[in-house]
């Protein structure tokens, strides 16, 4: 009896009401290990599926225990089953209160998530506050628990839309990773449609996406797809035009009364080609950033995001970009089956576009005996849709091996296919049509039965060519009893009974015989093929037709009986019946247009890629949209960050060596002292947001006075006045400012202008790409910076590039010591004149001087070692440079926006030399040609 009783017990048929009674206890208990203990326990049940529901109020009772392990355990719990018991959940507001004041960021976190768990009307303010107050909270953790608060409090009380915009528009602008993916969600489910809150944010959206955790990913990517097609132009916009001018087909049920109204519109296609061809898609920069900066997410892990970048450049990229992510969703089809049904649902309608990036991977979508039917089917409309002349043999020969299968809906969906492929590729039209005729002598009825019903639909296209097939069918009515394949055979038989006029009598005589036994659908097509007969031959099936139409006139299907009312009318003549009766041949023989067999991917293209609604093909509850593309380029100047500034001219935006950047916003000190405040503020190459790399801080920050006293003794005289500074700096110090004062006041005589304000902007890179080496960046600024600038007046008259550069303020660098290169001494300067073969490039002018007593012969450049994304165009080889003789060479540095070397080896006829060109900053820089009231009104503006 104990053992029975201790079997009821654990199967929770006896004393029911005393279960959980332990863990009861040990929450009530003093010591924090037995509830630590008691709450795992708990934990680990609600992870099984079990319900703990009914330990809410003594789990509720430990919401203000001290323990922070038992206190985020408790939180958890709580999570579950706010919802279910609210009653007892407001009880503990004032405990979560206090929760998001704790030291502890997880207890914060949880606490705001238990907080918005509770779904009751009357803690709504109670909500909000706590959001407001989590979403300025200094842990990025706690940021993203308040951007996962906001749609559950959307949910609640959609009154509070506008409030939470504020604060989504907040955590817009929050700079963290493990933000972003949070708000972006929360910014879907609130307010989608306020496009204008990503703007801004744009830039920093697609910097960070790759550092974002996967499921934000996901979210942000989506989200850009969306924005993108408002914001930027069709990228295949041209090809597009080409197409709708070059597209002259004519619709079936056009007339030649409509050619004349064709006229206005083959003008507007013509007019539209001619656009196509005089105007060249230039992608926007923002474009281009969404594309470059998703491309590595290809190699994710995850296959949402793989997806996710697949189904964005499907949606936005040029057609000659869209083939980098076949190789990725191929990749893909290794995964388990729910991963690959996803991946071949978006393929099967990207081959329906973009065929050609998936043909080299076509052996990636052959069929195995382990795939299940849902793949198996997918796999083959992808294989269908992938078929052309070129490789329909072997696809042909593929499906001969699916159709043995024993998956019978598989070999339906086959048969299928091979009808597809007929029609779509009309020189294995009767090679499919042959093949499909011997499996009319299959053992399986339903793969007959498919057959014919696909037969049916290639004999549509040539019926007169293939009367035998047609006379091999007929013969098949007595054993097929497939409804759809029997009616399928006597609608063929009656609309081509003038191709075999001896049999169709027969096939009607039978199936009047059997009229009473067959499905609805069948007796139907035995009207149909009744009354075609009657008015083709009318002699030998005259009172068949009768006998069919007065057993269908008492048929207990409506259908049925409606149709044989009016074909009696329509086709047997009497004195009452109507005009129509007139055109009985017209109507029951014309001829119909052939079949079309079309993918059922083909307009699903409209949905958004990996949406629930592509894969439904129906829209779905919360799908949003996927906008058109505009037809002009709306403002990108709403993406610039406010305390940023883009000056732009009439050839579009200026920017560091062809590429644009943001401006900083530079003021105009009226004092030293102004000047001085201003340098201690923000350094001189600090970006907008505060975020400086390597390169920057070197640039911005003087590790030793003398680097500050030089630069401001260079400011000082400019305008002619003694460095006040100079005098607290060392003896040393104060004898190289005289010397650089001398220098610069012989330059002032020769050039006979007067130094006052500089004229010119520069364009500064925001984020210049970090240095491998340590190098003094001070010295840039204090001479080859002062070097630029001189010589710079302001006037009416825009300035002249050989007045803002002339020839005597050029630095020459040394490259190769005459020592060193045994001879031959290199030095280099930077001529600040357009690269011609490449505006993106630096010039750079090489002088070498032989002084050796020997000619030096084939100067060229080998082994070019570069940074990424840096170029180097060479110069053209010196044969011969005779002793004692100079000669000048030009070559193209890109350095991408960074002071990183350019190394490379000088090469003659007998040695290899390594040497390096770094650039200083000021050499990297652009000027922007302005007059004075130019440049009082930019100055203003900023």
């Amino acid at each position: 009896i104990i053992e029975v009783l201790r079997l009821l017990n654990r199967h929770n048929f006896y004393n029911v009401s005393h279960r959980h009674d332990d863990l009861k206890e040990m929450l009530d208990s003093n010591k924090d290990s037995l509830k630590l203990e008691a709450m795992k326990r708990i934990v680990a049940m609600i992870a099984r599926g079990k319900n703990a529901s009914d330990l809410f109020p003594a789990v509720v009772k430990n919401v203000a225990c001290k323990n922070i392990e038992v206190k985020k355990l408790v939180y958890v719990y709580l999570v579950r089953y706010a919802e279910e018991q609210q009653d007892l959940a407001l009880l503990s507001i004032s405990t979560f209160q206090r929760g998001l004041k704790d030291p502890n960021q997880l207890i914060r976190a949880s606490a705001l998530r238990v907080l918005s768990s509770i779904r009751v009307t009357i803690i709504v303010p109670i909500m909000m506050l706590a959001i407001k107050e989590a979403a300025s909270d200094m842990s990025p953790y706690v940021r993203k628990t308040a951007a996962h608060a906001i749609p559950k409090l959307y949910s609640l009380d959609p009154e509070q839309k506008d409030q939470l915009i504020e604060v989504i528009e907040k955590l817009l602008a929050d700079k963290t990773t493990l933000v972003a993916g949070s708000v972006v969600m929360a910014f879907e489910e609130v307010c989608p449609e306020r496009i204008d809150l990503i703007h801004k944010n744009y830039r920093k959206l697609c910097n960070l996406l790759i550092d974002v955790e996967e499921w934000g990913q996901v979210v942000i990517i989506n989200m850009l797809t969306r924005y993108a097609r408002t914001q930027f132009l069709n990228p295949n916009i041209n090809e597009s035009l080409l197409e709708e001018g070059g597209s002259g087909e004519k619709t079936f049920y056009g007339s030649d009364e409509d050619e004349d109204e064709d006229d206005e519109e083959k003008e507007k296609k013509a007019e539209a080609v001619a656009m196509a061809k005089r105007k060249p898609y230039v992608m926007d920069p923002d474009h281009r950033l969404l594309l470059r900066n998703t491309k590595p997410l290809l190699q994710s892990r995850n296959a949402a995001v793989v997806m996710a970048v697949a189904q964005l450049y499907f949606h936005l990229a040029p057609k000659a970009e869209v083939g980098v992510i076949a190789k990725a969703l191929v990749r893909l089809l290794r995964s388990h089956s729910e991963v690959q049904y996803v991946v071949l649902q978006n393929v099967a309608t990207m081959t329906i576009k973009r065929r050609g990036m998936f043909e080299p991977y076509l052996k990636s979508f052959y069929i195995r005996s382990t795939d299940p039917t849902q793949i198996k089917v997918l796999k083959l409309e992808v294989l269908t849709n992938l078929a052309n002349e070129t490789n329909i043999s072997t696809i042909l020969r593929e499906f001969q091996t699916y159709i043995k299968s024993m998956d019978k809906d598989f070999v339906a969906a086959t048969i299928q296919a091979i009808g597809r492929c007929a029609t779509n590729i009309s020189e294995v039209r009767d090679t499919c049509l042959n093949g499909l005729v011997q499996l009319l002598s299959n053992r399986d009825e339903l793969v007959v039965a498919e057959s014919v019903v696909v037969i049916k639909k290639l004999l549509q296209m040539q019926p007169e060519k293939h009367s035998d097939i047609i006379k091999h069918m007929a013969k098949l009515t007595d054993n097929i009893q497939v409804p759809m394949a029997r009616a399928s055979i006597l609608w063929l038989i009656g609309e081509y009974c003038e191709h075999v006029p001896k049999i169709a009598p027969d096939v009607l005589r039978k199936m009047a015989k059997s009229f009473t036994n067959e499905e609805d659908i069948v007796k139907l097509q035995i009207i149909n093929l009744a009354a075609k007969l009657y008015l083709t031959n009318s002699k030998q099936t005259k009172l068949l037709t009768q006998y069919v139409l007065n057993l269908a006139k008492y048929d207990q299907n409506y259908d049925i009986r409606d149709r044989a009312r009016f074909i009696r009318q329509l086709i047997v003549p009497t004195e009452k019946s109507g005009a129509l009766s007139k055109y009985a041949k017209k109507l029951f023989l014309a001829l119909k247009p052939a079949p079309v067999l079309e993918s059922p991917f083909k307009d699903r293209d409209h949905f958004q890629l990996g949406s629930l609604s592509h894969l439904l093909n129906a829209k779905a509850g919360g799908y949003q949209e996927l906008p058109d593309w505009p037809e002009a380029a709306p403002d990108p100047s709403v993406r610039n960050v406010e305390t940023e500034e883009v000056i732009t001219t009439g050839e579009g935006r200026i920017g560091l060596l062809g590429d644009w950047r943001e401006v900083p916003e530079w003021t105009k000190c009226s004092s030293r002292e102004k000047r001085k405040e201003k340098k201690v503020e923000k350094p001189f190459y600090s970006d907008s947001e505060g975020e400086s790399g390597p390169t920057e801080s070197a640039d911005s920050e003087s590790d030793s006075a003398s680097a500050s006293e030089s630069s401001s003794g260079s400011e000082e005289s400019g305008s002619g006045s003694e460095s006040e500074e100079s005098k607290e700096g060392s003896e040393s110090e104060e004898e190289e400012e005289e010397e650089e004062e001398k220098e610069k006041k012989k330059k002032k005589k020769e050039l006979k202008k007067p130094v006052q304000e500089i004229s010119c902007l520069f364009v500064f890179p925001v984020e210049p790409a970090p240095s491998p080496q340590v190098t003094p960046v001070n010295t840039f600024l204090s001479n080859s910076l002062v070097t630029d600038l001189e010589g710079l007046s302001l006037s009416d008259s825009v300035l002249s590039p050989a007045t803002i550069a002339p020839s005597s303020a050029l630095k020459s660098y040394e490259l190769l010591h005459r020592i060193t290169g045994e001879g031959l001494s290199v030095e280099y300067c930077f001529s600040r004149q357009p690269f011609s073969p490449d505006a993106n490039m630096v010039a750079v002018q090489m002088q070498f001087t032989n002084s050796a007593t020997s000619d030096t012969k084939n100067l060229h450049i080998e082994d070019v070692k570069l940074q990424s994304g840096m170029r180097v165009k060479e110069f053209p080889e010196i044969e011969l440079l005779p002793a004692g003789e100079t000669a000048t060479a030009v070559m193209g540095i890109d350095f991408c926006d960074s002071t990183q070397a350019a190394n490379f080896q000088l090469c003659t006829h007998t040695r290899k030399f390594f040497v390096s060109i770094q650039p200083p900053v000021g050499e990297l820089m652009r000027p922007i040609f302005l007059t004075e009231n130019e440049f009082k009104k930019e100055q203003g503006e900023s």
